[in-house]
């Protein structure tokens, strides 16, 4: 996975769901890499459901956004990131350990691994999705 911005984040791990995503990444201004990333999606997404005339999920997306933002019609992503420093090796197995178990607290696979949104192939040795950096 590579943010589109002018600087590279490293990406060590992700799981995208329904209704959100969690992803495991370094960059010099992570900060600055998740803005642009949670823009650029935002705008293709949402110029995608205009295209196919969404109008319901649309509808949704303009409801979401706050009264006071006046610079946008849509809200796709919540506001903010909850990033969390990873502190030694024992952390990030956790972290890695969680994420990929999304898919399979909710009923939708049966191993990691057959999640196809998800990094958890990538650590059985197989190709996933995107290209990562294995911890």
């Amino acid at each position: 996975m590579r943010f589109v911005t002018s600087q590279h984040a490293t990406s060590y791990g992700y799981v995208v769901l329904e209704n959100h995503l969690h992803f495991i990444a370094q960059a010099p201004e992570l900060d600055k890499c998740v803005a642009s990333f949670k823009a650029y999606t935002a705008r293709r997404i949402i110029d995608h459901l205009q295209r196919q005339k969404a109008e319901r999920l649309l509808q949704r997306l303009h409801f979401a956004k706050a009264a006071h933002k006046r610079d946008r019609e849509y809200q796709f992503w919540q506001e903010g990131v909850h990033a969390e420093m990873i502190l030694n090796e024992a952390m990030m197995r956790q972290k890695l350990d969680y994420i990929h178990a999304n898919p399979v607290k909710r009923g939708y696979v049966n191993l990691p691994q057959h999640w196809r949104y998800s990094s958890a192939a990538n650590y059985q040795g197989s190709a996933g999705l995107m290209e990562i950096d294995v911890w």
